[in-house]
């Protein structure tokens, strides 16, 4: 199975213009690389929202999927649980990015330790900043209103692989993200801003994670069933 994408789709080359834009911004336009590097540490929870959008469309369809246990064993349960688990399991992940971002580039100085700086996010959000959360909450919509619902790929897939499909990129982010964090210490973030883009937008647009988790997922299936077989 290939794991890399042969051709974009629209909704992809607007996603890649939408990543394109804060370094254009940062480069030439004097917007502060802070706010563009909290912008991206931010799209993670605007990809978990349309992701629990999904879900929820994915549930009104199917009401319930398969839950792996983990321990050899499965059951079948509703779209809620999955659902709930993502929010609460996803939203550490980002918390902890968000935070990590927020004390090392010194944007959590002017409130109150991390919970204040995530309670006080529209306020640090420079005008160019809330600018480019609304391009990539448009951005994210379209992907989702083309890829997702207008292919009907809403009817077939299951809520665990869909449940799983933002980690591979959010770890990405995570990695660069931090990473980034340090370098606006030296001053060479614009260099790294072109860097980070560029690894982010590879992972993100270009690799296909969705083929790799649904090959993953795949190739479990049929390891179980082989063992049943053997097991008879």
């Amino acid at each position: 199975m290939v794991l890399f994408r042969r051709e974009l789709s629209i909704s992809d080359l607007i996603l890649m213009a939408a990543n394109l834009i804060p370094i254009a911004g940062v480069w030439f336009g004097g917007w502060d690389a802070r706010q563009m590097f909290l912008v991206y540490c931010l799209e993670s929870i605007i990809l978990g929202g349309f992701n629990v959008i999904k879900m929820a469309i994915v549930t009104f369809v199917k009401k319930k999927d398969i839950w792996d246990n983990g321990n050899g064993t499965s059951a079948k349960v509703g779209g809620i649980f999955f659902i709930l688990f993502f929010m609460v399991h996803y939203g550490m992940f980002v918390f902890i990015q968000t935070t990590m971002f927020a004390a090392v580039s010194g944007l959590d100085k002017a409130v109150s330790g991390p919970i204040g700086f995530l309670l006080h996010v529209p306020q640090i959000l420079s005008p160019e900043a809330q600018l480019m959360l609304y391009i990539f909450i448009a951005a994210y919509g379209l992907k989702m209103l083309t890829d997702f619902i207008l292919s009907g790929e809403y009817k077939t897939t299951d809520l665990g692989l869909l449940m799983f499909q933002p980690y591979g990129r959010i770890f990405i982010q995570q990695l660069v993200v931090i990473l980034g964090s340090f370098f606006l210490m030296f001053g060479a973030v614009k260099i790294f801003m072109i860097i980070f883009v560029g690894i982010k937008l590879y992972f993100e647009v270009w690799l296909n994670f969705d083929k790799y988790i649904k090959k993953a997922a795949l190739d479990k299936m049929l390891a179980k069933r082989a063992d049943r077989e053997f097991l008879k």
